[in-house]
């Protein structure tokens, strides 16, 4: 399987780890990974703040740099990514964004049927849910991304992946909910976006990791953790995988 990886803004900048963990495990599970060099963001930021031109533009770079026709696929079958949000906007408003002036529909469809999630991926199109024990004894709380749990319905493959690694998945009353990052929303209404992470964290059960496929919510998150004084990690859903591939993550050869 040929997998153009697109590594997302906040993967590259704040989760660099994280992506190079994505890229070993997709290469583990029998993947040949390429890495185009011209790739940008994605948009969503623009898009999100009501900038459809700025938005559209980098769409059609990205159509461009990920082969945006069927019989142009930029020598890869699939294009992945590890963050939730940023698979969205490929997958779900490419195709809508596109339709505007200026836009092609068939090449963002063509794209978009060709982008998955990361955890997606790995369980939808491999039909991999089994990666060993390397996490066994690891208690983890799953946060669900908005994006990834409401708009790619993915309810179930972050844990089934990483119960498949051996690691044990504790109940979290507030699993859903939202944990207030949103992106720009953040910015903009800092005090709810900050009251939304802590009623999260206030619910938190005993656990040592939380995880997450989706890097926006792990910073948001495990900034207002670190504020607050609490113990626990947070680590983005790549990087748990790959512990538990190479054995690096189960609880005894816990620090």
């Amino acid at each position: 399987m040929r997998v153009a990886f697109f590594v997302t803004c906040l993967a590259d900048h704040y989760f660099a780890d994280a992506a190079a963990d994505a890229v070993r495990l997709l290469r583990h599970l029998g993947c040949e990974v390429s890495f185009p060099l011209d790739q940008t963001c994605c948009g969503q930021p623009a898009y999100n703040a009501g900038r459809t031109g700025e938005a559209l533009r980098m769409a059609e770079h990205t159509l461009d740099v990920f082969g945006g026709l069927p019989d142009n696929p930029a020598d890869a079958d699939a294009v992945v990514l590890p963050s939730g949000s940023c698979a969205t906007m490929v997958k779900k408003f490419y195709p809508r964004l596109a339709t505007g002036p200026g836009g092609s529909a068939v090449r963002a469809t063509a794209l978009a049927e060709r982008s998955w999630d990361l955890a997606e991926f790995i369980v939808r199109r491999l039909g991999v849910t089994r990666l060993g024990d390397g996490l066994a004894g690891r208690r983890i709380a799953v946060h669900q991304g908005c994006h990834a749990l409401r708009e790619l319905r993915l309810e179930t493959e972050p844990a089934t992946l990483l119960e498949g690694a051996g690691a044990v998945i504790v109940p979290w009353e507030a699993q859903e909910e939202c944990c207030g990052f949103g992106g720009l929303f953040s910015v903009k209404m800092t005090a709810v976006s900050a009251a939304m992470a802590d009623r999260k964290l206030e619910t938190l059960p005993d656990v040592d990791w939380v995880v997450s496929g989706d890097g926006g919510c792990v910073l948001h998150l495990d900034g207002r953790s670190r504020a607050r004084g609490d113990r626990v990690e947070f680590v983005h859903l790549a990087t748990a995988l790959w512990r538990g591939v190479n054995g690096a993550g189960g609880t005894a050869g816990a620090e």
